[in-house]
């Protein structure tokens, strides 16, 4: 398998911002802030819209853009956040910077999440790993030529981790190494702390109903969210679908499902890269100190970042691009 030998590490770079960017909640409003990926870019308008199929007849939309150049240096798959999409700032701003750098890009969309709720009746749910896996073993084998990387941002973090782990099917050969930036391991602490802080649960609570609304107007025969929507906090509403739509008891037995502190990372069967920062406002930093992780796994916690940011400077681009770059093209 791609990647099984371990080879020696260089130290982690540290990530330095300007000191009027390192409070925690301006790193994590400039994560997902247009200001960041302006207009259009060769990524964009290159980029052609795809739908995967997979064994179990779901569909999911992503968005595919061929290298700058020929022969391509790989192929990156980006997954976004809870309650992002292909379009979201900080993918875009990622993918434009490996697409520049001689990549193929593609940007896929979980279940119910851009402009995919129409593709699939069933509602999204963070356990639905299958069908995230299978979309990228097809992307990935499209072009088994290409050595391939998934990227995933908080919620897409742990979704790539859960891709890339011992047991979960058979291996996808051209995956070489899996990143994370701001990995949600433990969904319901970060949940209970999306809803201490008012403008960061007002914020996820607005795109989650918004959502629901539009799930329920597609299809008004399976779905009435009237009561969902009218609950305050994201763990109260968590509760109230799980026990409405779902097959899991409760919040506690759903979030079990797909967390990944402890030993569970310990079966990794790719090189993967954990990137965390210490004042995340969203993910515990505690959840990284008690990984029990093999050795080609690499954490790195930073001092600073937020979530999703790691915005050093006045550029706002992020610092973890320049370092996916040189991880993929073997400088690290």
């Amino acid at each position: 398998m791609a990647g099984s030998h371990n080879t020696p590490q260089r130290p982690d770079p540290i990530f330095r911002p300007w000191i009027f960017l390192r409070n925690t909640y301006l790193q994590t409003v400039l994560a997902s802030s247009r200001i960041r990926a302006p207009g259009s870019s060769p990524m964009e308008r290159t980029s052609r819209n795809i739908t995967l199929k997979t064994g179990d007849g779901v569909r999911l939309f992503a968005e595919y853009a061929p290298a700058s150049q020929t022969p391509p240096k790989g192929l990156v798959i980006l997954l976004h956040g809870w309650e992002g999409s292909s379009r979201s700032a900080y993918v875009r701003s990622t993918g434009r910077h490996l697409h520049a750098h001689g990549f193929e890009v593609c940007r896929l969309n979980l279940r119910d999440h851009g402009d995919s709720h129409q593709l699939n009746r069933g509602l999204f749910f963070a356990t639905l790993i299958d069908e995230v896996r299978d979309a990228v073993r097809q992307v990935a084998h499209r072009v088994r030529r290409l050595r391939t990387f998934l990227v995933g941002f908080s919620l897409g973090g742990n979704f790539a981790l859960r891709v890339a782990l011992a047991g979960s099917g058979p291996p996808i050969e051209n995956l070489e190494h899996v990143v994370c930036i701001s990995p949600a391991l433990d969904p319901a602490r970060a949940t209970d702390r999306i809803d201490q802080q008012v403008l960061i649960r007002r914020y996820f609570l607005h795109k989650w109903r918004r959502s629901l609304r539009k799930k329920e107007s597609l299809y008004p025969d399976l779905y009435s969210f009237t009561k969902a929507l009218k609950i305050g906090t994201v763990r109260e509403m968590t509760e109230y679908l799980v026990a409405a739509n779902s097959p899991y008891e409760n919040a506690k037995d759903y979030f079990g499902r797909y967390t990944l502190t402890g030993r569970t990372l310990r079966d990794l069967q790719v090189p993967a890269t954990i990137i965390a920062s210490a004042d995340d406002p969203i993910i515990p930093v505690e959840d990284f100190y008690g990984l029990a992780l093999n050795r080609r796994t690499r954490l790195s916690v930073q001092r600073f970042g937020g979530h999703n940011g790691f915005v050093p400077g006045p550029s706002l681009r992020s610092w973890y691009d320049k370092f996916m770059v040189s991880l993929f093209v073997g400088k690290m």
